[in-house]
């Protein structure tokens, strides 16, 4: 996707994303009326960016690019092992991870299974959902809970069956857990969980928890009926909008009576009790083609919370070629093909999303993560996917700023044990503004901030820097903050203060409509944030 192409066409299509911007003008965490999607954009109306983070992911912030700038894609950089998913009761098919930061305490919830359709049939068992913790990030334990008898024994880390329970037919290896950020919300429903449930009760299935180990069902139907569900389906509470949202699978063609036609989509809806949804829509994309979308993934942004970013799989079935037969492990391909032939030709990636409104997202057509170097364990329907969602680690660097690390599946259904690959990107590091040596500019849309200083999150080489000019309510350079006037930026900084002439304070500025101008030579622009 080249995003700089897309400044002039973009109007339109962000017409519900502008009037999002709209609505929050006086409070950063309204709650937006219904009929949002049915304003009018006012071009001439600031948009009211107070104190949050701004990041460069879409062009939402931006007016004008110029020169040889570009808004370009960056990638989680692969990092090492941190599960294997080798007990009795995982395997092969070991998959759709929940991964998030409690307290001291990382948190996973994943499926663990054998896959049918494995190269080793030697054994199988009902899909469970288990769970893992972790002091780091990195270094991750299945602690022995002793809740669910596998083979005879309760040693073992899962945390939720599937069968016949409750009246619904429990498949529990479809799981999204998460810890509930309303902030009244019960204390006995402090963790959630959606399973799915087949016939005769089929749909999504809510579940809350006191201490994210013990279970106990919200509704004795099931919350969500309208969908296909044979993915990860999830929900989390959005603290800007004061609502839950669902994201769950769904085809284009599909209907009650056959769910499974057509495209692999993602459709979403709100509720405000976790139990009642209603604004039920399909996710659209800006500029991008239909494509077979096998997750979701998404998420509010924790730094930025009126963004939702996702993660979604990207499923491409290219058929037999020689260069399908050049893929790793061939026998094995050939093997899986013997059951489907798709299971065998059938490849996965991972995209980036992202979305102002929810429903409407600005997806990234290239890969965010490849399937990579060609090895053991790659280029396979089912790797390649990413973990619901990123969390925030030490980096590896010592000395070095916290890090994003994201979490993917590697060696799905070949063997006895699928794994989990740890990657990592810099904090707000999706995306950046980038010019080369020749240098380019941007400009962002009009803006009303409040804070005192402007941060930035950036990169340069030694011999780049980035300059910052503000411009008044005519587009016209401000007295004393001028691009001659600015200090020149340069460095490797996540949160770089930036001052013209040596002052900083740019209080008495705030609140009145100004533009911003960055002037980019060898440099990367990430975010910014009036503090």
């Amino acid at each position: 996707m080249n995003m700089k192409n897309k400044i002039m066409i973009l109007a339109g299509a962000l017409l519900v994303v502008f009037c999002l911007e709209m609505n929050a003008q006086n409070n950063v965490a309204a709650t937006y009326s219904p009929d949002i999607f049915s304003q009018k954009e006012n071009a001439e109306t600031p948009i009211r960016i107070d104190s949050r983070l701004e990041l460069f992911i879409d062009n939402f912030i931006i007016e004008d690019i110029k020169g040889e700038a570009e808004v370009k894609l960056h990638h989680p950089v692969p990092q090492e092992i941190v599960m294997v998913h080798d007990e009795p009761w995982e395997g092969s098919g070991s998959g759709y991870h929940s991964v998030f930061f409690d307290g001291e305490l990382y948190r996973m919830y994943y499926k663990a299974w054998q896959h049918e359709a494995s190269s080793d049939m030697s054994s199988f068992h009902p899909l469970f959902c288990a769970y893992a913790e972790s002091k780091d990030g990195i270094h991750w334990t299945k602690p022995n809970l002793r809740l669910h008898e596998f083979d005879g024994s309760k040693n073992n880390n899962i945390v939720f069956i599937s069968g016949e329970i409750n009246g619904f037919n429990l498949n529990a290896g479809h799981p999204a857990v998460f810890k509930d950020q309303r902030p009244e919300v019960p204390k006995d429903e402090l963790y959630k969980a959606i399973l799915i449930s087949g016939k005769p009760k089929r749909g999504l299935v809510a579940y809350k928890s006191p201490n994210g180990i013990n279970w106990t069902l919200m509704s004795k139907e099931p919350i969500i009926t309208d969908g296909a569900f044979d993915s990860q389906n999830l929900a989390f509470w959005d603290p800007i909008r004061n609502e839950y949202r669902a994201y769950w699978r769904y085809f284009s063609k599909g209907d009650e009576k056959n769910p499974y036609q057509g495209v692999r989509g993602i459709r979403t809806a709100t509720s405000k009790d976790f139990i009642n949804w209603d604004n039920y829509a399909d996710v659209d994309y800006i500029d991008s083609p239909e494509e077979q979308l096998y997750t979701n993934q998404v998420k509010s942004y924790y730094r930025a919370p009126h963004i939702f970013i996702g993660f979604p799989a990207r499923y491409i079935d290219r058929g037999w070629s020689e260069s399908m037969r050049e893929l790793p492990e061939l026998k094995e391909r050939e093997k899986r093909a013997e059951k489907s032939q798709r299971y065998g030709t059938a490849i996965t990636e991972t995209l980036l999303m992202s979305s102002r409104n929810g429903v409407t997202f600005d997806r990234w057509n290239e890969a965010f993560i490849r399937p990579g170097i060609e090895r053991k364990g790659t280029w396979t329907y089912g790797d390649a996917y990413a973990a619901w969602h990123l969390v925030e680690t030490e980096s590896t660097t010592p000395g070095a700023p916290n890090e994003l690390s994201m979490y993917v599946t590697e060696n799905y259904w070949k063997g006895k044990a699928s794994a989990l690959r740890r990657y990592t990107l810099r904090i707000d590091g999706f995306a950046s503004v980038y010019a080369p040596m020749n240098g380019g500019e941007v400009i962002t849309k009009p803006i009303i901030f409040g804070g005192k200083n402007l941060n930035i999150n950036f990169s340069s080489s030694a011999a780049g820097e980035i300059l910052v000019e503000l411009l008044d309510e005519n587009g016209a350079p401000i007295s004393g903050y001028s691009l001659a006037d600015c200090d020149p930026v340069f460095g490797d900084d996540i949160d770089r203060r930036v001052g013209w002439n040596g002052f900083k304070d740019l209080s008495h500025l705030a609140g009145k409509t100004i533009q911003l101008r960055f002037k980019i030579k060898d440099a990367d622009l990430y975010s910014f944030q009036f503090k």
